[in-house]
């Protein structure tokens, strides 16, 4: 049987989902004032009708804490980082739909360099 072909999406949204019991030495990307904040991501872009073309993502931790709530957009490895509702909306009519990273949104060079090298 032959498989239609299937588009690759075009960005994929990884948004950290990583919650830490209350107590713990390490911040969390969700808390009671950023749990909502998938949820508005996805309905923002099934409102635009994004679904498909752009693939959101839950993930775990994403090794920035201090920084959070984050989301890594692919491809680029754009971290956006302190995530509110507003910059998340800003982010998807700049960034996904413009093609412009926002470039106030990302985390700063000191906590995100260029990735290592593998060889």
């Amino acid at each position: 049987m032959e498989m239609p072909a299937i588009p690759q999406p075009t960005f994929y949204i990884f948004k950290c989902e990583q919650s830490a019991p209350p107590g713990m030495p390490k911040p969390s990307c969700v808390t009671e004032q950023s749990r909502d904040l998938f949820n508005h991501l996805a309905q923002s872009m099934m409102q635009k009708g994004l679904m498909g073309p752009v693939q959101a993502i839950r993930t775990s931790c994403l090794g920035r804490c201090q920084m959070g709530p984050v989301m890594l957009v692919e491809p680029g490895h754009h971290m956006y980082c302190q995530l509110s509702k507003e910059k998340i909306d800003k982010i998807v009519e700049e960034h996904i739909i413009g093609g412009a990273p926002v470039q106030e949104y990302l985390i700063p060079e000191q906590f995100w360099g260029e990735p290592v090298s593998l060889s």
